[in-house]
């Protein structure tokens, strides 16, 4: 009679043990609710960001400027001697993709000093920071016109040294180039190669530094919402980014640190248990 009590407490114990266990098992199968983008975005609604910001030039920013004409030589005065990717397609490439010579491939340029001036061939001193790609061309072509010594000036900028760094939980982290005057967070994330299954994407961190400190964004990649009223929607020059590394990923650096979470413990556990189970009754038996 004992020992049929025994056994009768020892299955319900086991029966309650495994239960506790398939439990477990479940969680640990289980399909992670933080993965998507957007998840609050309604369907068809119409989006747009809080403040629409442009790439703008400031101190230490490297940049490229071409005057065109139809008078070659005359265009020639406000040019540096190789001077820009541009300029160098519409006089000697065949097509886009087209191999560029060694002149062309030098691209020399101006540097953004640190009292927002550069140093313009004949013009002199021209103040740029402050202001975005579009409004440099067309300061730079009134000063030209003003001057009397070109009638018909055309005058493109490009961005030469302009960037930000992605840190992280993503596939490439990096230093990458900023080619648009509109960049967003989204164009970032995608020369990184994306997040990886586990990257945080409710915590994804933006470094901006200002005139004379730094700010820190928090940014929710599954609130729609928040990203595009966020200042940091648009990326700038020089921001930093970090995409903060899940719990799974932080327990994995430690040493057996996601051993307790991992499915391959708990049936290691529950086998041990079926089986010291099965000895124990042997005995008893």
């Amino acid at each position: 009679m004992m020992v049929k009590q025994l056994l009768y407490s020892c299955s319900g114990y086991i029966r309650n043990l495994l239960f506790l266990l398939g439990l477990v098992l479940l969680a640990a199968c289980s399909t992670p609710a933080n993965i998507v983008y957007f998840q609050d975005a309604p369907h068809n609604e119409e989006l747009s960001p809080l403040k629409v910001d442009y790439i703008r030039l400031q101190p230490t920013d490297q940049i490229s400027i071409v005057v065109n004409s139809r008078d070659p030589q005359v265009a020639s005065m406000f040019n540096l001697p190789y001077y820009g990717k541009r300029l160098a397609e519409s006089q000697s490439l065949t097509g886009s993709g087209g191999n560029m010579n060694a002149s062309a491939q030098s691209i020399s340029g101006y540097t953004v000093d640190s009292h927002g001036d550069i140093d313009f061939p004949v013009l002199g001193k021209i103040h740029l920071a402050g202001l975005t790609r579009e409004e440099a061309e067309n300061s730079i072509k009134s000063l030209l016109i003003k001057s009397r010594q070109i009638k018909d000036p055309v005058v493109i900028v490009e961005f030469m040294n302009l960037g930000f760094s992605v840190l992280g939980e993503v596939s490439r982290p990096g230093r990458y180039k900023i080619d648009r005057d509109r960049f967003t967070l989204f164009d970032a994330l995608s020369l990184a190669g994306d997040l990886t299954i586990n990257g945080q994407r409710e915590d994804v961190a933006l470094v901006r530094h200002e005139v004379n400190h730094d700010i820190l964004y928090r940014l929710n990649l599954l609130d729609i919402k928040q990203i595009y009223d966020s200042p940091a929607f648009y990326v700038q020059q020089g921001d930093v980014i970090y995409v903060t590394p899940n719990e799974k990923r932080q327990r994995e650096s430690t040493i057996n640190g996601n051993n307790v979470r991992s499915t391959s413990f708990w049936i290691s556990i529950s086998s041990l248990v079926t089986s010291i189970t099965t000895l124990l009754i042997s005995v008893i038996l």
